[in-house]
């Protein structure tokens, strides 16, 4: 019986970690531009929760400039945006 309550402690803990490290859903969207030259992408995307913003296209800059690596205009990906140094900034992405 310690032993569960041991381990269902860690679990609860782990989970209150993992959202309050901002652990966010990721939002979908479609890539309609990339500037490689200022590390910025634009997506059309749908709600961003996190964000409390509704669907829309916009620009973002790229937390890592490799993730632009192999990306296409046009290309479906999965993302997660934040505010980085009060910029709107895609953490990270799927293609």
């Amino acid at each position: 019986m310690k032993r569960l309550l041991t381990l269902s402690a860690a679990l609860a803990m782990t989970a209150g970690l993992a959202l309050a490290e901002g652990a966010h859903v990721m939002s979908s969207g479609t890539v309609t531009k990339i500037d490689t030259k200022w590390n910025k992408i634009t997506i059309d995307h749908g709600p961003l929760e996190n964000l409390d913003m509704p669907a829309m296209k916009m620009v973002f800059d790229v937390a890592n400039p490799a993730m632009l690596d192999g990306l296409s205009e046009g290309a479906a990906i999965s993302f997660v945006a934040d505010r980085v140094n009060g910029k709107l900034t895609v953490t990270e992405l799927t293609k």
